[in-house]
């Protein structure tokens, strides 16, 4: 082959490469062009304002209040304070919640520097190692499901059965960040699959607004607080039962997910000042008004509905004051 049909050759394929790479470009550029205009622009609605930032660091426990926390992807964080990273266990290792003890919502747990507290009506207060490696992980149970937690030690236990009274024992366990978190997915199939929680019922986040509280209130014989609801994120400056049509929300650098509504259960019916269970209100009055439509009925049956559970879309920082958009396309 001579030099003239070399150099021919080599312009020919040089050519068809053009080609190749310019209609893939242009391929490209279509694609992009097509997503542009086929996704739907955001548009963000103010809605409230962040009023309250409530950690329960011990499952039934007494509520924390913040200015700031972190929204993590399992729930909100507070220095050494995690969202439901504590719980009681019986020795067979079967969650203990104020369903089963009332007056678990008068126990405080809090940290500071490495050392948990634990506090509680005629209690002195007991002191211990937030971390303690050479103590046994146990196997416990959260609603039927396997869960692990370190064993927070016999003082704990010690402390924590004289507080019930009761012939049970009763032990302290914490999850550590190298356990194997639960599921919500495996008992609430509206969660998805990848989303993972420590002690919870179910979702990372439970949203609740103060003119929901106040419109029950208004029901009732006697005036109810948010803090009865147990929620993360008190929301206020909007009207009852807002809350539930927020599918997606912005809170300063985070972006919540609405799952599901939450379910009420007897636990409504402990007061949160006494510890003790009435069994009757407010969750009778909520059940008047507050069922799912009949449609959802296989999800949530008879409990009614007060109160979003959400998932973190995006962590990040909340705090008190911080304005809440809901998001929509």
């Amino acid at each position: 082959m001579d030099f003239k049909e070399l150099a021919a050759n080599a312009l020919a394929q040089n050519k068809k490469a053009a080609l190749l790479v310019g209609a893939a470009g242009a391929a490209l550029l279509g694609f992009g062009l097509g997503y542009k205009y086929m996704r739907k622009p955001q548009k963000a609605v103010r809605v409230g304002v962040v009023s309250q930032i409530l950690i329960h660091p011990l499952k039934s426990g007494k509520a924390v209040p913040v200015s700031v926390a972190e929204c993590q992807k399992m729930g909100l964080k507070s220095g050494e304070l995690e969202d439901r990273h504590w719980l009681v266990v019986t020795e067979e290792g079967n969650m203990v919640t104020a369903r089963q003890e009332p007056r678990l919502v008068l126990v405080s747990l809090s940290c500071r520097g490495g050392h948990a507290y634990l506090n509680g009506p005629d209690m002195e207060e007991l002191k211990f190692p937030i971390k303690q490696p050479d103590n046994p992980i146990l196997n416990c149970r959260v609603f039927s499901k396997d869960i692990q937690g370190r064993d927070c030690g016999d003082k704990a236990s010690h402390w924590l059965t004289s507080y019930f009274g009761d012939e049970k024992t009763f032990r302290l366990v914490h999850f550590e960040p190298d356990m194997k978190p639960r599921r919500p997915a495996e008992s609430e199939p509206l969660f998805p699959k990848f989303e993972q929680v420590a002690y919870p019922d179910y979702g990372p986040v439970m949203l609740l607004s103060e003119a929901s509280v106040k419109d029950l209130s208004s029901k009732l014989d006697q005036e109810v607080t948010t803090e009865r609801f147990r929620p993360s994120i008190v929301i206020g400056d909007c009207e009852p039962f807002d809350e539930d049509s927020w599918e997606e929300i912005h809170i300063g650098s985070v972006r919540l997910q609405r799952v599901m509504a939450c379910g009420r259960c007897i636990m409504t019916t402990v007061d949160p000042e006494t510890g003790m269970m009435s069994r009757k209100e407010p969750l009778e009055t909520l059940k008047s008004y507050r069922l799912c439509k009949p449609s959802e009925k296989h999800l949530y049956k008879m409990a009614p509905l007060f109160g979003q559970l959400h998932t973190v879309k995006k962590t990040g920082i909340l705090h008190v004051g911080d304005e809440v958009y809901k998001i929509t396309r």
